[in-house]
């Protein structure tokens, strides 16, 4: 029998907010780590001013996080981020978000817990 995961259950392990910007696209256990993949959904953060004008381009940047072990495994996140082109810019559109804490590879809060001593 074959039982689907809930989205909530995802929710639990993931960092806060995670779901509303990506989807889970791939996991896998290697050796002693867990790599999980999430794709960040295809929604350009358009201003008023780009109403109306056609996407023209789309490409991926991969940014891996160390995140908290998960049944004793090294946890690494991958974010697949968009980036989009407007017809006519030449500048690529990205959503601002912060996937790790600054100056790290950790996940914010896999980082703020490792500061305070675990």
């Amino acid at each position: 029998m074959v039982m689907e995961i809930s989205k909530e259950v995802f929710e639990l392990i993931f960092p806060q907010g995670v779901f509303e910007w990506f989807e889970l696209a791939q996991g896998c256990r290697d050796g002693g780590e867990t790599h999980i993949t999430l794709v960040e959904k295809d929604i350009p953060p358009l201003a008023p001013a780009h109403a109306g004008k056609k996407i023209l381009a789309r490409k991926f940047r991969d940014i891996t996080v160390t995140d908290f072990p998960l049944r004793g495994r090294r946890t690494l996140l991958t974010f697949r981020r968009r980036y989009w082109q407007v017809a006519g810019e030449r500048q690529y559109l990205k959503r601002d978000m912060k996937l790790c804490f600054p100056g790290t590879q950790l996940e914010k809060a896999f980082a703020d817990f490792l500061k305070d001593g675990g």
